[in-house]
This record gives C-alpha cells, structure tokens and sequence, in this order.
C-alpha cells in the first residue's frame, strides 16, 4: 500500500483549548458545527512501545471536504501530542489516512524509518496509531482503519455541516 496514494481524511491541531480553537476557526473560515468529546476513552495507549495513560479531548468539524479536529491533552505524561509539543506548545500535529490493514501499514512505516509514536484502542473498538513523520513532513500521520463506526462518524460530522446556518457552533457529545 501506498500512502501516497491515500486522500486526507483529517487535519489535526494540537491546541490548550479544543473549544477556544474550535470557534476561532469556526469565526475565521467557517467551519463546523463541532462535535466535542471531553476525555476520550481508551482501552489502550501507547507511547513508543511503553504503555502510558493519554487524557485527551477532541472537537471535530468539517472544513471543506476534509474533517479539522482540535485535540488537548489532560495529563502531563508522555505522548505523541507531547513529543512534538510540550507544555504550552500548539500547532499542527497531524494529518490522518484511513489504511487497508494497520498493521500493515504500521510495518511499513517501520521500514522506511518512521517510527509508531502513539498506539491507542478507543473502548468502542477503533485502534490508531501516530507515526512520527516530523523529520520529514514536519508532523505525525494518524493511520486507522475505516471501520462502520469510524466512517460513520465522519459522515456524520460531514452531514452536520450541509446546509448548517452557523448557530451552535460547539456541540459536545456522549460518548
């Protein structure tokens, strides 16, 4: 497989605030309504092979054809958001492909010298992976595989964004 070949499906920012950046990008090109999810639940983390704890939250929107999301992470411990960012620090961290097999693909990466940063497993069952691409592409590339529950929230935050009028920018969700 290739990841030249695969389209972005998201880009990702690193941020102090998910809300704060949300409805900034939302005021400055438009985009949303966000969906947030506060302390994302794992059933596994990684980083570089080690397991540790990650406490982050997320909002997504869509911004144009591609999904923007806007993560923080809680507690100080190591990760790959860290890794590129310690404390106090923002940016853009990743961008995100949907691949065939992760393993795979993970294997890959290896071989061309990339390294997996972060491995997670959300409790609903979708594993990622960040692979540090900073010395070449300046920052990590998200790879998970589309299951029914990844691609359909996706087209959810997708949906909301068809014809929405602007108002409740900021949507938090249940998870």
């Amino acid at each position: 497989m290739k990841l030249a070949d695969l389209p972005p499906r998201q880009i990702a920012y690193f941020v102090p605030d998910i809300r704060a950046a949300a409805l900034a990008h939302h005021r400055q090109f438009g985009s949303g309504p966000f969906f947030v999810i506060d302390h994302v639940a794992l059933s596994r983390s990684e980083h570089r092979g080690t397991p540790r704890p990650l406490d982050h939250s997320s909002a997504y929107g869509q911004w144009g054809g591609v999904m923007v999301e806007f993560v923080q992470q809680h507690n100080p411990d190591p990760s790959a958001y860290h890794d590129m960012y310690p404390a106090g620090g923002t940016g853009l961290h990743h961008i995100a492909l949907f691949v065939d097999d992760l393993g795979a693909a993970l294997a890959e990466q290896a071989a061309a010298g990339n390294q997996t940063a972060q491995y997670a497993v959300t409790t609903t069952g979708t594993a990622f992976a960040f692979v540090d691409t900073t010395r070449s592409l300046g920052h990590m590339l998200e790879l998970y595989e589309p299951s029914p529950g990844l691609t359909g929230f996706y087209a959810m935050v997708a949906a909301a964004a068809e014809h929405w009028d602007g108002s409740d920018p900021i949507r938090t969700i249940a998870t």
